[in-house]
């Protein structure tokens, strides 16, 4: 039949990304940052006489696009601080950088939250000297190359702190020739990226629609006897059930020599049958019931018929092994003819032994 050969129909779905879900992680992200910057040779040119108090103070801040997690580009804003000493004419000199910058920066995740980074650029700068406060004021602008190096800790997925280091060559203010320099900057930058990680996409579990293969009315997952007949009844195992049917057995003809309960040698062999079939059938139960003929005296033939069923009964528990709790005798004299009367035919037919067997079959329960 069609649904013995389907085995399973699978019904699979996938469920949508909710209306409102996070954006992915941005490429994009912005941040500043805050340090010391340290201008050299300070106090250490032809034109410094004696060094002045310093305002080392550096500050930054930048914008980002990654293009992948390990590589970006960085357009940004640097105040590298000021730097003061007095020349030779005894006039205060107090020089400071800042200006744009354009770079490229890597990044190596070496641990869950721990990254590493180098990067390289050039600073469109502009060199000032506010000479003697100001009464005199000297500027030029140039580019200048740096690269720097950095270690990073992601408190989130957005937010990032980062140990900077930068290294600025040729600060040269070349207009008036009197002033060339170079940095070392060391700073902590916090940076924040824009947006978050896209839940995964939530997949329904697979719909099963169960299957009863051999159509008994209890489905696979469920059933522990397969290929019952489908015309069986079955429990919710899905198992035939069965009932119990009784049967009668006839032994045969056991001889008894006249007037006697002792059963004869040649009658054995019917008794050894009914041995073997109760063995091959252990929860099966039987009834020896001695039956006699209409002839003398009813009392008489009910106390024969009983010696003879005990006999058989007898023979059956200590020849053949038989469990005495599963042998039961009764007589029944004349009670139960087959053929009422005292003719010769009545007589042979009423003169009997029957086994009376229970429990020794099972039959499937139909539909």
């Amino acid at each position: 039949m069609m649904n013995n050969t389907l085995k399973a129909i699978l019904l699979t779905s996938m469920l949508p990304f909710a209306a409102n879900a996070a954006q992915e992680l941005s490429p994009w992200y912005v941040g500043g940052g805050l340090g010391l910057n340290n201008y050299e040779p300070n106090c250490d040119q032809k034109t410094m006489k004696v060094c002045g108090e310093d305002e080392p103070y550096a500050w930054d801040v930048f914008g980002g696009y990654l293009f992948n997690d390990y590589f970006g580009v960085e357009l940004g804003y640097r105040d590298l601080g000021r730097a003061e000493w007095v020349d030779y004419a005894n006039k205060l000199n107090d020089a400071g950088a800042k200006g744009m910058t354009l770079g490229v920066v890597g990044f190596w995740p070496f641990a869950e939250r721990w990254s590493l980074s180098a990067e390289a650029g050039a600073m469109n700068y502009l060199l000032s000297n506010n000479k003697q406060w100001g009464s005199e004021y000297y500027s030029d602008s140039g580019i200048a190359p740096y690269v720097g190096a950095g270690i990073g800790y992601n408190f989130t997925e957005n937010l990032k702190l980062q140990a900077k280091y930068r290294r600025y060559e040729n600060l040269d203010e070349d207009k008036w020739n009197t002033l060339e320099m170079e940095s070392n900057y060391y700073g902590l930058e916090l940076s924040y990226r824009f947006g978050s990680s896209a839940p995964a996409a939530v997949v329904a579990p697979l719909a099963v629609i169960p299957v009863d293969s051999d159509n008994d009315g209890v489905t696979d997952d469920k059933d522990q006897c397969a290929d019952t007949p489908t015309n069986h009844q079955v429990d919710a195992n899905g198992c035939t059930l069965y009932k119990e049917v009784t049967e009668q057995r006839d032994v045969g003809s056991i001889l008894f020599a006249n007037n006697s309960s002792v059963v004869k040698q040649e009658s054995y062999e019917r008794i050894e049958k009914l041995a073997a079939y109760m063995k091959e059938h252990p929860r099966s139960t039987v009834l020896i019931s001695g039956h006699a003929s209409n002839v003398g005296n009813p009392d008489y033939n009910m106390d024969l018929s009983e010696r003879r069923a005990d006999a058989v009964a007898e023979i059956l528990v200590s020849k053949y092994g038989i469990s005495q709790d599963r042998v039961s005798s009764k007589g029944y004299g004349i009670t139960q003819p087959i053929i009422e009367g005292s003719s010769a035919e009545a007589n042979k037919a009423n003169r009997r032994i029957e086994a009376h067997v229970t429990g020794v079959r099972k039959e499937a329960l139909i539909k």
